[in-house]
């Protein structure tokens, strides 16, 4: 009898690897270094690739609910670093779409200056990249009147209220933010530690350095999510991965609804007030 004839096993691809979306460049995974040049992922790789692409999900819902424009849809990035969730975002969406824009703010500028060499390289014309911060973005004469959709992926401490408040001045319909490392309000709320102990028993919540920064992380997103809510948005707060690809995990998602809800500012008020916080200008707000 003739010998089976036994064919070696192909390499896994990429898309074997993990599941990546239908038509999702593996040339641009590569320049952005998610993948290595002979298409392989690492573990780190893994995980940040993960992180956007589950990311990306609730952005091309966002997207596909916008109402249709002439010139198309228009995204703000903050603190884009080296703009993984730019470049996915207009390879999946925008560049078949043809139409819309992206724009991604980064104070770094040889991010900046690598971001806009990419973008010619592949042919993403209609992405712009601004070295400015997250706060002077808003006064850009580079930056359209009003954006559509407003992201944050880790921008630290305060840039992600910086953030949101060029979400308010631009007038977005939605905002996706993922908030990073918050130590702005961990630092008052360290300033005002002897007379909180004294005044209030919820002061022991934060009395360790350890809780103090948690207690600071959870109670900055409560307060921005209030914040929010009293500016007209509806606020949906989930987990964007297992926690075993991130501790930074938190997703707010804010839709401009027009109801500004009073009893948000009343609660925001009254947290600031028993946190001891009434110094925080961030949070100040009247309607």
């Amino acid at each position: 009898m003739p010998k089976a004839k036994h064919t070696a096993a192909k390499p896994p691809s990429p898309s074997d690897q993990l599941d990546l979306r239908p038509g999702q460049s593996i040339d641009l995974l590569k320049e952005l270094h998610i993948l290595t040049r002979d298409g392989k992922l690492n573990q780190d790789s893994r995980r940040k690739l993960k992180q956007v692409n589950h990311l990306f999900q609730f952005i091309e819902k966002i997207l596909k609910e916008l109402p249709a424009t002439d010139a198309g849809p228009t995204l703000a990035d903050h603190g884009a670093g080296k703009s993984y969730l730019g470049f996915i975002i207009y390879d999946l969406f925008f560049k078949s779409l043809g139409q819309g824009h992206i724009y991604g703010i980064e104070t770094r500028s040889e991010l900046v200056d690598s971001s806009a060499a990419l973008a010619k390289r592949l042919g993403f014309e209609r992405m712009q990249f601004l070295n400015t911060s997250v706060a002077e973005s808003a006064q850009s004469d580079a930056m359209p009147a009003q954006i559509d959709v407003v992201t944050a992926l880790h921008a630290c401490d305060t840039a992600t209220d910086d953030a949101i408040t060029f979400g308010l001045q631009k007038k977005a319909k939605h905002m996706v933010l993922v908030p990073c490392c918050q130590a702005e309000m961990a630092r008052v709320l360290n300033k005002n530690k002897a007379l909180n102990l004294q005044r209030t028993p919820l002061a022991e919540l934060w009395r360790h350095p350890l809780h103090t920064r948690e207690v600071g992380s959870q109670l900055t997103n409560v307060l921005r999510c209030l914040y929010l809510e009293a500016h007209g948005y509806q606020v949906t707060v989930t987990e964007l991965v297992g926690w075993e690809h991130s501790m930074k995990n938190e997703l707010i998602l804010a839709k401009f609804t027009g109801q500004r809800k009073q009893a948000s500012v009343d609660r925001l008020k009254a947290l600031l007030q028993e946190f001891g916080l009434e110094e925080m200008g961030t949070w100040q707000i009247a309607i």
